[in-house]
């Protein structure tokens, strides 16, 4: 690649190769969390007596002055020096000289990138949790906006049995709540320093590494060079968690996209969530919904990447490696994006109560439950069961529905049928009557949704990183 290091060439780099080699056109974005990790290294040094503590100072006032011009935009990335952190030295020997050169004393760019990796990975991590927070919330608060309001639940897309919208918004807070804890599970892995591991086999220097691990507010110290250097296990985990949120997003937008159809109605998405079409005009089309659905199978794609990338990698660092981040980079951009738009989205969701109602006294969905009052008549549960289904049969056959059906007519079917039967097909007493923790009775949702806030306080809490500011 570039002959920036060494002396050893004396031909030019190709063109063409120079232009496969460059990744600042990517990994510029990891700019502050290189300067992070460069002023951390850059102070170790000068305490360890590596090089003077002059020179040390002058280093850490160069790079705050080279931070200032990312920020303005004042410099400008230069894809001949191929990557960020060595455009970085070079506007850092550019501003204090001789100085600038000695930055780079007892640590390589392979321990180097692995470190503003895991800086920026931990960022992203708060960053997501704190989405993550904020969208379970506005289901909680959607919930008891609804309490009262009932719907067909579903197995296998058919009418099964009524439960509360609230317990069904509640079902994705526990979702994004498993992906909160794996999240925050990543985070303490991420969390550990590999700066001074070198190249691969560590360095000569007497190097305090957990000086560096203090200043930068890391947990410990990575135990074995080779490792450290070659490792990439969190970005797969990292990117697997996004691809897990991204699928609990794409199942929920299955639903309101259902919902959101003439055929459903239960829902109707806000303006600004949805579009038109070009020649259709009677049109509203969920299109949130759907660009979310599609953009799971582009994370999918950037884990699937990942893995393939490394699965044939002797130790230790390969130049494959410089592939990892632009799939890493797209699967945070596309998952915090969508957690985002959920966030606002739904708020904006207007849920028909009548419509929901109404579905739920269709597809026969009081069945379970009258054969469940049978049992309670001492009748075998077997036995029930098949006569609640030769009722649902006369009532496919003379169009009727389980609750219009009268108590003589339950009676040709079984003597054990009295007069609290009608009661008893209400859709809030089946709603009720699963009061148990997980059911859906209002008692059991109000318990959950209390559990859920409180549920929410770890997520809120991101370490913050000032030491470095």
């Amino acid at each position: 690649m570039s002959k920036l290091w060494g002396g050893r060439f004396e031909g030019a780099t190709d063109s063409l190769v120079e232009t496969l080699g460059e990744s600042v056109s990517f990994d510029a974005r990891l700019a502050t969390w290189d300067i992070q990790g460069s002023l951390a290294h850059a102070q170790m040094l000068g305490k360890c007596g590596i090089i003077s503590e002059e020179d040390a100072d002058k280093i850490c006032v160069g790079l705050a002055s080279v931070l200032e011009d990312i920020a303005s935009g004042l410099l400008k990335w230069n894809p001949a020096l191929e990557d960020v952190h060595t455009n970085i030295e070079a506007a850092l020997v550019e501003k204090i000289g001789d100085a600038g050169k000695r930055l780079h004393t007892g640590r390589s760019r392979n321990d180097q990138i692995a470190t503003d990796i895991r800086l920026w990975m931990r960022d992203q991590i708060d960053t997501i949790l704190l989405l993550l927070g904020h969208l379970q919330l506005v289901l909680i608060e959607c919930s008891e906006e609804h309490l009262d309001v009932i719907l067909p639940g579903y197995t296998h897309l058919q009418p099964a049995q009524p439960v509360l919208l609230a317990h069904h918004l509640l079902a994705y807070t526990e979702m994004f709540q498993r992906d909160a804890a794996r999240f925050s599970e990543l985070r303490n892995r991420v969390n550990i320093l590999p700066l001074g591991s070198a190249a691969l086999a560590g360095t000569p220097y007497p190097i305090d590494r957990n000086l560096v691990a203090e200043i930068l507010e890391f947990d410990g110290v990575t135990r074995n060079s080779m490792d450290a250097v070659s490792d990439r296990d969190h970005l797969v985990e990292f990117v697997s968690d996004c691809a897990l949120v991204m699928m609990h997003l794409s199942r929920f937008s299955e639903e309101l996209i259902l919902w959101s159809c003439p055929q459903f109605g239960f829902i109707e998405i806000g303006d600004a969530f949805t579009t038109g079409s070009s020649i259709m005009p009677q049109k509203k089309n969920p299109d949130v919904a759907e660009l979310v659905r599609g953009k799971t199978g582009r994370v999918y794609g950037d884990l699937t990447a990942l893995l393939v990338l490394m699965k044939g990698l002797p130790m230790t660092y390969n130049r494959d490696l410089q592939e990892d981040k632009e799939p890493l980079f797209d699967a945070s951009d596309t998952t915090q994006l969508c957690l985002e738009v959920y966030g606002r989205m739904i708020p904006a969701i207007t849920f028909n109560r009548e419509v929901m109602a109404d579905a739920t006294r269709a597809g026969f969905m009081e069945a379970t439950d009258l054969a469940d009052y049978l049992v309670t008549k001492g009748v075998p549960f077997r036995e029930a069961h098949g006569i609640v289904g030769r009722i649902v049969r006369h009532c496919l056959a003379t169009e009727t529905t389980l609750p219009a059906l009268s108590l003589e007519e339950y009676q040709r079917f079984s003597p054990k049928f009295e007069e609290d039967i009608h009661a008893f097909l209400e859709p809030e007493t089946l709603v009720s009557r699963r009061n148990h923790i997980g059911g859906t009775a209002p008692s059991q949702v109000l318990q959950a949704l209390q559990n859920a806030r409180e549920r929410l306080t770890p997520n809120w809490t991101p370490k913050k990183h000032d030491k470095m500011q």
